[in-house]
């Protein structure tokens, strides 16, 4: 593995591959080739490349890549090779949504803790796997007590960065906010933000461009118009 810095959009890259691979392993394909692997999946086969090169050498010339091996490259790369207990904190709709969610398992991922600060939520068992609602304060003993090493924040805006405190005392050091806020962690801490209605204002942007695509061409025939008309005058 490289000694420089891997970079955020690299391991984002990675997941994307393993979900691919085992998309391919899945199907019975047991070799491939970078650029078949990008031509499948819509990808970059020159990023492949250089993504993978970081942390090896995994293809075989005239071979490609054998698809399980490099699964389980990848899988012990991002860590998924060993199971990851997780806490949520906010019991609403957003934090019992993700407890519910049965995908996490698949990448090594199980929710064993809810926490809120609700009387009403405290003690309810939520989902299928009856995960139990902790008291807020309580936050530190059940981190350690179930072995969590990765919290999620589904709690308002405002009450966001005390909790990630809490959180923080507590020893964790990876943590997915979905907060609308801007979170300060210390050193050591990741703290991953999902910022849902960024992302749909980022959509509204790109609905809007036909229109106003429109309005620049108007604005422009509506100048060029200004100016020929300037010119008619001047001579």
């Amino acid at each position: 593995m490289k000694s420089e810095k891997i970079s955020e959009l690299t391991t984002s890259r990675l997941s994307v591959y393993l979900r691919c691979l085992n998309t391919l392993f899945a199907a019975g394909i047991t070799t491939i080739s970078s650029q078949a692997l990008a031509e499948q999946f819509n990808l970059n086969s020159a990023q492949i490349r250089k993504d993978l090169g970081y942390f090896g050498e995994f293809g075989v010339r005239g071979v490609g890549y054998y698809v399980d091996e490099l699964r389980e490259h990848i899988t012990k790369i991002l860590g998924l090779n060993r199971p990851h207990r997780v806490g949520i904190v906010g019991a609403g709709r957003l934090g019992t949504a993700l407890a519910n969610y049965n995908g996490f398992a698949r990448s090594n991922f199980t929710v064993v803790a809810l926490f809120d600060n609700d009387e009403q939520k405290i003690g309810r068992p939520i989902g299928e796997e009856k995960i139990l609602v902790h008291n807020v304060q309580q936050l530190q003993n059940i981190i350690r007590d179930q072995s969590i090493d990765v919290m999620v924040i589904a709690v308002p805006a405002r009450a966001a960065q005390k909790v990630l405190n809490q959180i923080m005392s507590a020893g964790i050091k990876a943590v997915l906010n979905f907060a609308p806020a801007p979170l300060n962690s210390r050193r050591g801490v990741k703290v991953k933000t999902v910022d849902l209605t960024t992302s749909l204002e980022s959509l509204s942007y790109f609905l809007a461009q036909p229109e106003m695509g429109v309005i620049t061409s108007s604005r422009r025939r509506s100048q060029a118009t200004d100016i020929d008309e300037s010119k008619e005058r001047q001579l």
